[in-house]
């Protein structure tokens, strides 16, 4: 069974956690480091960012990370051979999030092969467009069990979000919000009353919320009304701020009490 899926079978009603970073920040080399860190941690399930020149979804915090792993030499092929390295000692869901432009010029076939290589479970690609999704890339995709995760946003009609939920599996990533990601100190009405209306939907697959949760309030929020919460932003700024996993981590839960 995909370990996405036998996560959130596994662990029934108890709430999840996932942390985002970007592969190749702060350091070209700690990518295995901070995915067996945070494994051993505790989290629940990781996702990898793949740096990319023009990360259209991200804030200010991931962009600069993304920038960084760049300057450090960080590919996509490089990350594999990272991911590879560690593939026996990884219990735990690993989902790579890059931008549609990189996995293209890899080659989807040779993305969806590499990602089981490398002991990859799914991934994230946020500007990749629906009828794509289905005609392109999901075939592929099945043929090597690797879950494609699709976003959803307030502004999704209930239409696609049903389309999303019945052509998809592993989980439904709910995006808080329609901005860029950015930590954020609490999640106002508006936001609330979209997490209870796709909540009344009663999806088929489990949703995890994500961008702007940083505090008590918003993970409280977000673990509410979904399977669990991702965090990204403020674990990214902690990370790069500490250049260690460990302290980062510590610092984010102390942050997620208060």
């Amino acid at each position: 069974m995909n370990k996405i899926n036998q996560l959130f079978t596994s662990r029934g009603q108890q709430k999840l956690l996932s942390l985002y970073f970007c592969a190749g920040c702060p350091t070209l080399e700690g990518t295995g480091d901070v995915i067996l860190t945070l494994q051993r941690r505790g989290i629940d399930m990781i996702e990898v960012g793949i740096p990319f020149s023009d990360p259209l979804a991200d804030g200010p915090v991931i962009q600069s990370a993304g920038s960084r792993a760049l300057r450090n030499g960080m590919t996509l092929s490089l990350l594999f051979n990272q991911l590879q390295a560690i593939k026996s000692q990884v219990r735990i869901p690993l989902v790579l999030m890059g931008y549609l432009n990189v996995v293209m010029h890899y080659g989807v076939e040779r993305f969806c092969q590499s990602c089981v290589e490398a002991g990859v479970s799914g991934a994230i690609i946020p500007d990749l467009p629906f009828d794509d999704y289905l005609k392109v890339v999901k075939p592929v995709a099945d043929r090597y069990d690797l879950r494609i995760i699709m976003m959803i946003t307030p502004e999704t009609s209930e239409e696609r979000i049903r389309l999303i939920d019945q052509h998809t599996d592993g989980f439904v990533y709910m995006v808080s919000s329609a901005s860029i990601t950015g930590a954020q100190n609490s999640f106002d009405d508006a936001k609330l009353e979209y997490f209870r209306r796709i909540d009344a939907l009663q999806l088929r697959n489990p949703r995890m919320i994500g961008f702007g949760i940083s505090n008590k309030q918003t993970l409280v929020s977000a673990q509410e009304h979904a399977a669990g919460a991702i965090i990204g932003s403020k674990f990214v700024t902690l990370l790069n701020e500490t250049g260690n996993p460990d302290l980062a981590l510590d610092l984010l839960y102390k942050a997620l009490e208060e």
